[in-house]
Formats: C-alpha cells, sequence, structure tokens
C-alpha cells in the first residue's frame, strides 16, 4: 500500500456487496492521482489467471482530448444502445415488478453517457489475443479462457478502488467501434482485446448499499437445471 493512502472501514462482505456501477454519484470535478490507480492496478495483478499467462494489460486514460475522443466514440455507440434487446430499456420489459428499477438504470446510463468526457480518468483492460474468428465448439472455449484471465483482475481493480472512496463502472459500448478506439490509443488491433472502458472518479460520498436482486432461489441449480 502506497504511504498516505487510506481505505474506508469495510469488512470483506461490505466491500462486496456495495461496489455498485457508479454513474450519477462520480465526482467529475476531482483529479484521481495516477498512485491511487496504479496502486489498484498492483492489487488487479494478483487476481487469477487463464494458465498464468498474465496477458493483461490496462490503458490508463486521463489526457483531456483522448477523454473527449473516447467519449465520443461512446455516445455513438449509445445511441444506438436503446434498440439492443439486451440494453436497460428491453431487459426485464415484462416484468412490470422491474419498471421502476429499470427506468432508474436508464437514466443513470444517460447521465454517464452525456458526461462521460468529464470522467477524470478511464480504465481499458485489455488482454493478448483474439477470438473473433475461432469457430465453435473452440470459440466457447477460447472466449470463455481470454475474458476468464482478464476479468477477475479488473473485478479486483473496482473493489481496490471502492476501498480508496472511487467510484467505477463497467461499460462496453465503445467496443462496437474498437477498432477506432485502438487506433486512438495505439493499441494494436490484430494483436489485443479491448475488453471495457471503466470510468473511474471519487464519489460524492462513500456509502453505498447492496443493489436490488431478484431471489437466489430463482437461479440456483444443485446437481441439475
Amino acid at each position: 500500500m502506497t504511504a498516505g493512502t487510506q481505505t474506508l472501514p469495510l469488512s470483506p462482505d461490505e466491500l462486496l456487496s456495495t461496489t455498485r456501477a457508479v454513474r450519477k454519484r462520480l465526482d467529475l470535478d476531482r483529479t484521481v492521482p495516477e498512485a491511487v490507480i496504479r496502486e489498484c492496478l498492483e492489487i488487479a495483478l494478483q487476481a487469477p489467471t487463464g494458465s498464468n499467462a498474465q496477458g493483461w494489460h490496462f490503458v490508463v486514460v486521463t489526457d483531456e482530448a483522448k477523454r473527449a475522443a473516447l467519449a465520443d466514440i461512446y455516445r455513438r455507440a449509445f445511441a444506438m444502445y436503446p434498440d439492443m434487446p439486451f440494453s436497460a430499456h428491453n431487459v426485464h420489459k415484462d416484468d412490470p415488478s422491474m419498471t421502476g428499477i429499470q427506468a432508474r438504470i436508464v437514466s443513470s446510463a444517460e447521465y454517464l453517457a452525456e458526461n462521460l468526457h468529464r470522467v477524470p480518468a478511464m480504465l481499458i483492460p485489455c488482454v493478448a489475443g483474439r477470438v473473433d474468428a475461432v469457430p465453435p465448439p473452440l470459440g466457447t472455449l477460447a472466449q470463455a479462457s481470454i475474458y476468464g484471465s482478464i476479468l477477475p483482475a479488473v473485478w479486483s481493480f473496482m473493489l481496490a478502488a471502492r476501498a480508496r472512496g472511487l467510484g467505477t463502472c463497467w461499460t462496453t459500448l465503445h467496443l462496437w467501434f474498437e477498432e477506432e478506439a485502438a487506433q486512438l490509443l495505439g493499441i494494436p488491433y490484430a494483436e489485443i482485446t479491448q475488453c471495457a472502458l471503466i470510468p473511474v472518479a471519487y464519489t460524492k460520498g462513500t456509502d453505498f448499499k447492496p443493489g436490488p436482486r431478484k431471489p437466489l432461489d430463482g437461479i440456483l441449480h444443485i446437481d441439475r437445471w
């Protein structure tokens, strides 16, 4: 831990259950020191990785012009997002009990899209290799392996960030234009897969609660489906 860094007094269970997707409560006017991001990434590097390949890469973007360009790419994809069947606008569409929750998520997502350029830091986690052209059934195995080698590290980063008063949010819409983003940031597109775009900022307040979730019994399967 870097000297002087303070962490919130959260138990492991509190940390795991209150690390939310933060959008409206990101402090867009407060700088995030590079040292704090590096500290979170040092923790992320302790995550498991397939075959111990450690093929991860992390692009931290703080340059104002590049943040603005990435935000423009994101907004182009976000304009098409409401029509996607898996969008927050459309999932749970047939479940009236979810209407209010989804409306809040849509509002939050719209706020982030409008203000993404103001986020002080962005993290783009990447992993070596591409699985775009791998046919099934190896394609499924390849995707599970490659994403399984980066997602645990990103979640560790997000947990470490939460512990330090930072908010994060997993976004993927910029991947619609992944090659364009790669050119902007000098990422070798043919060899490296971008996995997300994570806004990083201090939060307005640090008190977060567990999110509303459907009961475990409806999704738990023991020994068979």
